[in-house]
């Protein structure tokens, strides 16, 4: 059976499916799942995250989050996270750096949270030098000082889509089956509290999405920040007060469309860092200004890493440094479609390249 028929069969049960459930089957499945059955990272696979364009990304990330820990006091010791660590480039580019600074590999305590045992053999191959710590979940991170990265995370949990009806009322966007296919439909026009705050600047027609998960996994992360110490470095393409249908399918590193192929492509929606603030702030935790992922390395020094690379580089290696730090911070690249949004403990200083 595919996981197309699987679907198909809930939905010919039950009736038309959520995005959020659509996507969660998508990606988790446990036998038939994208995340579950293969590498998606790389030339082979179906996308490209920053820590694998160059290592110049961890290794800023690591110096910045090692700043955090000298301006906090050295508490030791301390959960070193990583949440959805892909092929666990960024945290092995992240260590080599931050080893620089004496005390914080000892007082570290690895530990990355991912579900899939592809992408955590992976892992465990990267930081074999290591003894990282694998979790389920971040509400089974430790009750200790936290300093934590999620990079490219937030943008694979699932959504829901509304689109706005009549008066106060919105229809969820939902997947059925016309035939045979699996296509888009809409609910029934309800209430929906959670949504009340967008009937301001919404109009008929328009779709505004929710992410629910986001908000229990930032309440976890900020409610230790707020009271052990610590400081998150959240990075994903996205902006604040999200509006539109964002859902997309990246396949062979090119777009296709999100229901052509279930569990082929990988899924993923624009991060709205609005709610995940809001959230951190109700935990008690302080949070910075929104940065492009651009004006963020630049101001932790990219581009001097980037020159003092180039002076060992030659040929395509050079080329290769000078299209890395382009894709990296230019605005028509990620520099400005990707933002970083910091948390850390109220009073403290935010984490280096970020404003408060």
């Amino acid at each position: 059976m595919t996981l197309r028929d699987a679907i198909a069969a809930r939905i010919r049960a039950g009736g038309p499916i959520s995005v959020a459930d659509y996507m969660a089957e998508c990606l988790l499945h446990p036998t038939l799942g994208y995340y579950t059955t293969r590498d998606p990272l790389g030339a082979a696979g179906d996308f490209t995250t920053a820590p694998e364009i160059s290592q110049m990304f961890g290794e800023l990330i690591g110096l910045a989050l090692a700043q955090a820990w000298l301006d906090q006091g050295r508490p030791a010791p301390f959960t070193l996270a990583e949440l959805g660590p892909g092929r666990g480039t960024l945290m092995a580019d992240l260590l080599r750096a931050a080893g620089a600074v004496p005390g914080f590999l000892e007082a570290a305590e690895i530990v990355l949270v991912e579900a899939s045992p592809a992408l955590r053999a992976a892992q465990a191959r990267a930081l074999s030098g290591h003894a990282p710590r694998w979790l389920e979940s971040a509400a089974d991170l430790p009750d200790q000082p936290l300093f934590l990265i999620a990079n490219e995370f937030f943008d694979a949990l699932p959504i829901r889509q509304f689109q706005r009806a009549e008066g106060e009322l919105w229809s969820e966007r939902l997947i059925g089956l016309r035939g045979d296919a699996l296509t888009f439909g809409l609910g029934a026009p309800t209430r929906q509290p959670a949504l009340d705050g967008r009937l301001g600047d919404t109009r008929p027609g328009e779709i505004v999405e929710i992410c629910p998960a986001a908000a229990p996994i930032t309440g976890e992360i900020a409610r230790r920040i707020a009271t052990r110490g610590g400081a998150a470095l959240i990075a994903d393409y996205g902006g604040w007060h999200s509006m539109g249908d964002t859902l997309q399918a990246l396949r062979g590193h090119a777009f296709t469309d999100p229901l052509a192929d279930p569990g082929q492509a990988d899924l993923t929606a624009h991060v709205d860092f609005e709610p995940i603030a809001l959230t951190a702030r109700d935990a008690g935790c302080a949070h910075t200004r929104l940065t492009p992922q651009g004006v963020f390395l630049e101001r932790l020094g990219i581009t001097a890493r980037a020159r003092a690379l180039a002076r060992t580089a030659q040929g395509a290696a050079l080329e290769q440094l000078v299209a890395a730090h382009r894709r990296l911070t230019h605005p028509e690249e990620m520099g400005n479609l990707f933002k970083v949004l910091g948390l850390h403990p109220p009073g403290a200083a935010p984490p280096p390249g970020l404003d408060p």
